[in-house]
C-alpha cells in the first residue's frame, strides 16, 4: 500500500525546474497519491494540467486560501464556487481554508466569512474540508463548534497544536494533518502524538514548505514525507509499513471519491 501525501503544493513555482523528476522519484519510494490544496484562482490552471497529467495520482481540491482573502475575495469566492458546482468531479475536498492570524489581521472579517461560506459549500457538496489554522485556534473552533451538529469533517492540516487541541479537534470529527513539524526538536506534538489513536493521522507534506529535518528551513520535496513516517514509526513503536497502512486507509476513507 502506498503512502498517501494529503496536503502537496506540487503546482507550485518552487518545483518548476524538477517537477517531474521528483514526482517520479517520489513514487519509487513508496508515494502513490498527492492531494493539492488550493490557494487562490491564479492556480486553479495549474492544478488541473498537473492532475491531467498524472491523473492516477494527483487529486484536486478547490478553496480560497486564508492568507490570500484581501479586497477581492468575493471574485475569489466565485471562482470557488464555480469549480464545485460546474467541475464537482474533478475535486475531492473544500480547502485549503480557514483563519490566519499570524501574518496579517487586516481582513480577519473577511477570512471569517469566506471560512462560513467555505464550510456552507461542503456541507452542501457532501465534501470534507481541508483547514489551514494559524495563530488562530480559538477563532476557528468559534466557527466549527456552530457546526458541530452537522456532518462535517475533514483535515486539520499541519497540526503543531497542544494534546488538549488534538482531542478537540478529533472530537469533532476532524483528523491531523502530520507533517515535518513532528520532526522538529521544538515542534511538541512529538511529546504526545502517540497518545491518540494512529486513526485520527494523516500525513503530508506541505511542500514545498516545512521539509523535515534533517533539511528544515530548506525545500521540501514529495519523497521526504518518507521522514514524516519514520518518526511516527518510531513514536508509535510500529513498523512503518503499518503506519503506512493505517494512514493511507483513514485518507481513503476521508476522501471518499477515492473508494
Amino acid at each position: 500500500m502506498g503512502i498517501v501525501d494529503t496536503h502537496i503544493h506540487l503546482y507550485g513555482e518552487a518545483f518548476d525546474d524538477d517537477r517531474s523528476d521528483l514526482i517520479e522519484k517520489a513514487k519509487a519510494e513508496g508515494v502513490s497519491h498527492f492531494f493539492l490544496p488550493a490557494i487562490d484562482s491564479t492556480y486553479t490552471a495549474r492544478m488541473k494540467a498537473l492532475q491531467k497529467a498524472y491523473p492516477q495520482e494527483v487529486f484536486l481540491m478547490s478553496g480560497l486560501h486564508p492568507t490570500h482573502v484581501n479586497e477581492n475575495y468575493k471574485f475569489e469566492l466565485d471562482h470557488v464556487y464555480q469549480e464545485l458546482s460546474q467541475s464537482t468531479a474533478d475535486y475531492v475536498a473544500v480547502g485549503e481554508i480557514g483563519i490566519d492570524l499570524y501574518w496579517d489581521k487586516t481582513f480577519v472579517k473577511e477570512q471569517t466569512l469566506c471560512f462560513e461560506t467555505q464550510i456552507n459549500w461542503a456541507l452542501s457538496f457532501d465534501m470534507p474540508i481541508v483547514i489551514h489554522c494559524r495563530a488562530a485556534f480559538d477563532e476557528i473552533f468559534e466557527v466549527l463548534e456552530t457546526h458541530k451538529s452537522k456532518p462535517l469533517y475533514g483535515i486539520f492540516h499541519c497540526f503543531s497544536g497542544s494534546l488538549e487541541q488534538a482531542h478537540k479537534v478529533i472530537d469533532l470529527g476532524f483528523k491531523l494533518g502530520i507533517g515535518g513539524v513532528v520532526t522538529f526538536k521544538n515542534g511538541k506534538i512529538d511529546q504526545f502524538l502517540n497518545q491518540l489513536d494512529l486513526k485520527s493521522l494523516v500525513l503530508e507534506t506541505d511542500a514545498p514548505y516545512l521539509a523535515p529535518s534533517p533539511f528544515r528551513g530548506k525545500r521540501n520535496i514529495p519523497s521526504y514525507i518518507n521522514f514524516v513516517v519514520d518518526k511516527v514509526a518510531a513514536l508509535y513503536n510500529l513498523p512503518r509499513e503499518q503506519v503506512v497502512e493505517i494512514t493511507t486507509k483513514t485518507a481513503f476513507e476521508l476522501f471518499r471519491k477515492l473508494n
